[in-house]
């Protein structure tokens, strides 16, 4: 199966949280109908990215990244690769790059949320996923970030923007 064929099968299979989420499935869908290229960086009408949000649910918090092109503090994720066999393996992929924590698990198979947004490169079509880190998780900032810090779940709303919150608010949800 190709990213492509999963990230549609993946979508098509989601069980969207509400009618804004279920509307944002549907227009992801149908870019993936359009565009055969709408996995890759190289789609220029846009394309799907994976991210994952780092949790310590013991210790209440939550790992950004401190994107080093947009300046804001992020959940870890971006492009998929030819290599990745799955859309959730490229997200857990992206995590793992961007956290340097090894031992990272998704909470669940399936995404948390979906958040489309414009990025210097094109529109993100994102599907983020979150990610649990294992006991005495040290992280190792990456080549992609400008810095890397765990926040309270109760900090978010001070640093991190809506999709952010949204997303950390999801995550808590189902855990």
């Amino acid at each position: 199966m190709s990213l492509h064929d999963d990230a549609v099968r993946v979508l098509k299979e989601w069980d969207a949280p509400d009618t804004a989420q279920d509307h944002l499935r549907l227009d992801y869908l149908s870019h993936l109908d359009a565009h055969p290229d709408g996995m890759w960086k190289s789609c220029s009408a846009g394309h799907v990215t994976g991210s994952t949000l780092v949790v310590d649910p013991q210790g209440g918090r939550v790992l950004l990244t401190l994107h080093k092109k947009l300046k804001m503090w992020l959940q870890t994720g971006g492009h998929c690769e030819p290599q990745d066999a799955s859309l959730a393996q490229a997200a857990l992929r992206e995590g793992v790059e961007e956290s340097g924590i090894a031992g990272l698990a998704l909470l669940r198979p399936e995404p948390v949320n979906l958040d489309r947004h414009l990025t210097p490169c094109a529109w993100h079509l994102d599907v983020q996923y979150a990610a649990v880190a294992p006991p005495g998780a040290v992280e190792e900032i990456s080549d992609e970030s400008l810095d890397l810090k765990w926040f309270a779940y109760d900090e978010i709303a001070e640093v991190a923007d809506g999709s952010v919150r949204t997303l950390l608010a999801r995550t808590r949800a189902l855990m």
